[in-house]
């Protein structure tokens, strides 16, 4: 299958990302979309990023724009700088993924693109190619700026005397963590930095991952294990005692952390938030930064003043007001849901784990089937939706609400909720459930995940 858009940027197979298809795709965007005077570039640890992030900047500076070459660095790094020169910025990565695949995120002077951006941007491929004069490549330490935003943001005290594992692996943020949480007062313990690279999907940790991440707790007498995926704009935290803090809940945390008013989440998130009172308006979107972005320009523009934020259930935050400490940044990042838990405990005197557990008792689980190509999956998804006597064989339980948002979001009688959907980025169908408890929100994931490869082979 060609590359295309997915739900956060562009994604394919290294193979099919050709020097051609590549420059084709910058060109475009440069064509159709607002990049102000300047183009921004970074990349992830992938092996194929280097050579695919030299195509993007030859097909730049080929149109005549200036290339500000950032380097390896988190997605939102770069952002954070593309915002802060009103240019615009090309990220190569394919986040969470595997090595064999990758993709391209851009950024518009105002952030990331939005789905009508895209639709601009295929519409311009096949353009002819330029043979313009740009002014000299320069190299830019956004990286710098990022971590600076929150060591200033939460001050030098803020994780003093926690012990904070980073499980390093191939992330692009794997020293960034170590530094910043240096900074901030904590001690940081490395681990498990790999050569290779490895696909963590912070939303769909194996057991092994899982086993791990309790075993270094337990070992180095852990406060936390922090993590990101490959380019460092989803978390991945777990406890004291390796338990996994789900992103959606990490995402509650910060809210309320910051002060948040109205958040703006995909319908897949825990829908604790509904019995928060602290959050004054809930707006539900589909799965995909775009639609979160839009919900909260929405928001924004019925009313500028107000403290909204979104987040996403893989825990990529947005922040879209200015809390007397931390600016808006508007795109996904993965420090600030990191930072924002670890020092709310340390500031009420409390564990990671308790903190948690202050949250009304409701509990989400994550997982998917690998190598199930999209038309596949939304073929079966389709058939469920249309027909309730398929759905009443598939799901054996009364259902009590269905909703079609993003794929289809079944609520039975006694609350229960179980979520299937096809991946936007990769050959996937994914499955989120929520109940009352963290072991039954498993179970159903298990128990669906069992069915539909059953149903699909």
């Amino acid at each position: 299958m060609a590359p295309k858009f997915g739900t956060s940027g562009l994604r394919g197979l290294v193979t099919e990302l050709t020097e051609g298809l590549v420059k084709d795709y910058t060109r475009a965007f440069l064509t159709a979309c607002d990049h102000g005077e300047s183009l921004y570039v970074g990349r992830d640890l992938r092996p194929s990023s280097p050579e695919i992030a030299t195509w993007v900047m030859q097909a730049a500076e080929a149109h005549g724009v200036q290339v500000i070459d950032c380097g390896a660095l988190p997605t939102p790094a770069l952002a954070l700088a593309s915002l802060g020169g009103r240019a615009g910025a090309v990220m190569v990565t394919g986040s969470h993924i595997p090595a064999d695949r990758n993709g391209l995120k851009f950024y518009v002077t105002t952030g990331e693109i939005s789905k009508e951006d895209e639709t601009r941007i295929n519409a311009h491929l096949g353009g002819a190619a330029l043979d313009q004069s740009a002014p000299a490549r320069q190299s830019h330490d956004a990286l710098a700026d990022y971590l600076a935003r929150y060591v200033d943001g939460f001050g030098a005290g803020a994780l003093r005397g926690m012990r904070i594992g980073v499980y390093q692996h191939s992330s692009v943020a794997r020293d960034a963590m170590v530094e910043v949480v240096t900074a901030l007062g904590g001690d940081a313990v490395p681990l498990a930095r790999s050569e290779t690279f490895i696909p963590v999907d912070t939303e769909a940790l194996d057991p092994d991952t899982r086993a791990m991440l309790a075993g270094w707790c337990s070992e180095h007498g852990l406060n936390a294990v922090i993590s990101t995926d490959g380019d460092a704009d989803r978390p991945m935290m777990a406890d004291a005692s390796g338990r996994v803090v789900p992103g959606d809940v990490l995402g509650a945390l910060t809210s309320l952390s910051l002060g948040a008013e109205v958040i703006c989440t995909p319908v897949s998130s825990n829908t604790m938030i509904a019995q928060m009172p602290e959050f004054k308006q809930i707006t539900l979107t589909r799965i995909g930064s775009p639609y979160v972005i839009a919900a909260m320009e929405a928001a924004l523009q019925a009313d500028p003043a107000t403290k909204v934020v979104g987040y996403e259930a893989n825990g990529g935050f947005l922040l879209g007001f200015d809390n007397g400490k931390l600016g808006p940044l508007m795109t996904r990042d993965c420090l600030l849901p990191i930072l924002a838990p670890l020092a709310m405990a340390l500031r009420f005197g409390v564990t990671l784990e308790q903190l948690v557990d202050t949250l009304p008792p409701r509990f989400t689980a994550a997982d998917r089937i690998q190598g199930i190509e999209t038309e596949v999956s939304k073929t079966f998804i389709a058939k469920l939706s249309s027909d309730a006597s398929e759905r009443a064989a598939f799901f054996a339980a009364s259902e009590a609400a269905l909703d079609e948002t993003d794929g289809l979001r079944v609520t039975f009688e006694g609350g229960e909720v179980v979520h299937l959907r096809p991946s936007g980025n990769a050959p996937e169908f994914r499955c989120y459930a929520e109940a009352d408890s963290a072991d039954r929100a498993a179970d159903l994931v298990t128990t669906y995940l069992a069915k539909l490869k059953a149903e699909l082979g």
